[in-house]
């Protein structure tokens, strides 16, 4: 039986080939810095706003064909390429891709457990996978100052567990703002991603990414620069219990404790 890449058989080495005895795209590059090894339902979207890249890029920097065929196990490029050919793991594109929809990949094996591709909130049943990315460039001690400020003015009804809740969830009323909590760029932007509803993602450099989700509204748009305090949405109660904005600030992609960054209040 053949399973994912990195999985072994007692006393063997890792299995790298698909059922058919081919070689996994992009195997040679598996845990590498700057590489992402897809799961079982990933799509170029999604590993776009986990790794903070957009998926327009991570499409060219892999000479995908077609955005929506990816495989499980595939190892793609999720850091710009430092020069040379750009090409890691299928035959070039000549033309530019459509933009891919919510897809499914297309498993090459069976596996033994699985952890969606899907960043962790409160909401039940969602965990965060292990990302082999790391970021474009080293951070440096600027990349933490960004100045937070909290992104609404609700109450905190949940507070950052690293076990069951990855940020804060803030109380309010439908319609209330969503604000950006530091200058950034929309990464994504759309309810693909479950148990998040109407999610938004802002990069703000190479160290930090926020989330914004469950919103009634969204207001802008991937690819989008926002400034800090800029309304980017108003609160809602998609695909939750209530009316609450759910807030996680990302550190080289792992969520962090907000009380660490925002300001008293």
């Amino acid at each position: 039986m053949t399973r994912a890449p990195g999985a072994t058989t007692p006393g063997g080495p890792p299995i790298t080939t698909d059922a058919s005895g081919k070689p996994l795209p992009g195997i040679e590059n598996y845990g590498k810095p700057g590489y992402y090894a897809v799961r079982p339902g990933d799509s170029i979207r999604r590993i776009g706003s986990e790794t903070g890249q957009r998926w327009q890029d991570i499409v060219r920097w892999n000479n995908l064909d077609n955005p929506d065929l990816i495989e499980v196990g595939q190892v793609l490029r999720v850091i710009p390429p430092t020069g040379g050919s750009t090409a890691v793991a299928t035959a070039p594109s000549t033309s530019a891709p459509a933009a891919p929809t919510e897809a499914t990949t297309k498993p090459v094996a069976p596996q033994a457990s699985v952890t969606p591709a899907v960043p962790a909130s409160g909401a039940s049943g969602t965990t965060k996978p292990p990302v082999t990315a790391s970021p474009s460039g080293p951070s440096s001690s600027g990349d933490d100052d960004l100045g937070w400020i909290w992104p609404a003015s609700g109450s905190l009804i949940a507070g950052f567990d690293e076990a069951k809740n990855k940020g804060y969830d803030i109380s309010g009323k439908a319609g209330d703002p969503v604000l950006a909590a530091a200058d950034g760029r929309v990464v994504y932007a759309g309810a693909g991603l479950r148990g998040y509803g109407n999610l938004i993602i802002l990069k703000h450099n190479n160290t930090y990414l926020t989330a914004y989700a469950h919103n009634q509204t969204l207001l802008v748009k991937e690819d989008q620069s926002v400034q800090k305090g800029q309304k980017i949405a108003e609160m809602g109660n998609s695909d939750a219990d209530r009316v609450k904005l759910h807030f996680e600030i990302r550190r080289q992609g792992k969520p962090v404790d907000p009380s660490r960054y925002l300001p008293n209040r």
